[in-house]
């Protein structure tokens, strides 16, 4: 004979102090594991929506990153010869070289100073990158010095804003325009002329070079012929891969601090929860000796109490969860380890991770439960009802 299910529902409300208190542990320790959780994610997203499928990039042979590559002419000239490389519609291979460099800047109403990442663009590149989006003023010309803000940038950094003059490289540069990438990376850039950006930054090379595929299948056969040129001092990677290449430091470093500080917090969790069905053990001695009398077997008894501990996890995990969600409302702005340039994202709450934090929670209920339900499984009949 089972016990119903709703009577370990009922039992759980019955004591709506202590079910209050612990729900709301288990919620904090499912709130910041899932913050964590959403934070990495959200960096990831960012980074990795700035590249596209069938877009390739190049990069000097050993580089990690475009501020520690370069390309030379020469080779830039070998590259738009790959027969697999997209022709634009004028019949033209579509494949631009850029220069990425970094300034230094003050942050709006503070004295911090944070890299933000110049990049130098053509024609070709906006072609390459078809989210972006002009949102104030108009897009720069080519052969003036004047570039356009990433809307981050904007926002947050001193003389970035619209129709502001920012000086690098020995010269004046106009904001013409503020653009939106898809909440991209490149929203944390500053775009400007290749051709004028290469002699402000005193670079003959290019930093990377960028193009479209015909047949994003025909990657990997393309990439060995290239670097099989003895020529060709560089590697290729797909855009996405090359971008989220450039989460991995920072994302495993707040995965592992957040799943370290999660733990601490479980581990005080779970021992609110084992409390709080001890003593729900105690208070229902009776109760439980007069369920063994009526014919309940042990395994019954063990099953209800275990209930009544995931309802109070699962309970705590969607008020976390619920908590969490909220955060996606806020921006982070902090330096990527892996280029040292400011980089803004949020926090970026997925059905995985959102699974990941029941099952979580759930783990916590049981380790927190398993012991008191074994207990009251084995209270003995005569015993308990002598104690009453």
């Amino acid at each position: 004979m089972s016990i119903p299910i709703k009577y370990s529902i009922r039992s759980v409300f019955a004591r709506r102090l202590t079910m209050i208190l612990t729900v709301l542990g288990i919620s904090l320790v499912a709130f910041v594991f899932a913050a964590v959780l959403m934070l990495a994610e959200g960096l990831k997203q960012t980074l990795v929506s700035s590249g596209r499928d069938d877009n390739a990039i190049v990069i000097r042979e050993s580089s990690n990153t475009e501020m520690s590559s370069f390309i030379t002419r020469y080779q830039a000239g070998v590259l738009q010869t790959i027969p697999e490389i997209k022709l634009d519609e004028d019949g033209q291979p579509l494949i631009a070289g850029e220069v990425v460099m970094l300034i230094n800047k003050n942050k709006i109403g503070t004295s911090s100073m944070a890299n933000i990442p110049v990049r130098g663009i053509g024609p070709k590149s906006l072609k390459l990158r078809g989210n972006i989006n002009i949102v104030a003023g108009r897009m720069m010309d080519f052969g003036k010095t004047e570039v356009i803000a990433g809307k981050k940038i904007a926002n947050e950094f001193e003389n970035c804003g619209l129709g502001d003059i920012i000086t690098f490289g020995n010269t004046d540069w106009t904001v013409v325009g503020i653009y939106e990438a898809a909440g991209s990376a490149f929203e944390s850039e500053i775009w400007g002329d290749v051709d004028q950006l290469l002699p402000a930054f005193g670079r003959p090379v290019f930093s990377s070079m960028t193009f479209r595929l015909n047949d994003p299948s025909s990657f990997n056969a393309m990439r060995e012929r290239v670097m099989a040129d003895p020529r060709m001092t560089v590697d290729l990677k797909p855009e996405k891969v090359y971008y989220a290449e450039q989460s991995r430091t920072m994302g495993t470093f707040i995965k592992v601090l957040g799943m370290t500080i999660s733990i601490i917090f479980s581990i005080g969790a779970i021992i609110g929860a084992m409390i709080t069905m001890y003593a729900a053990v105690a208070n229902r001695t009776v109760e439980i000796a007069t369920m063994r009398a009526l014919g309940f077997k042990r395994r019954s008894i063990l099953g209800a109490f275990l209930i009544e501990s995931l309802v109070i996890s699962i309970l705590g995990g969607l008020v976390g969860l619920i908590a969490a969600a909220a955060l996606q409302s806020l921006r982070i702005s902090t330096i990527n380890w892996d280029t040292f340039s400011n980089l803004s994202f949020g926090f970026h709450l997925s059905m995985p991770i959102a699974v990941s934090v029941m099952i979580f929670s759930i783990v916590m209920g049981i380790l927190g439960g398993f012991l008191p339900a074994v207990r009251a499984s084995r209270t003995k009949i005569i015993e308990a009802l002598r104690a009453a």
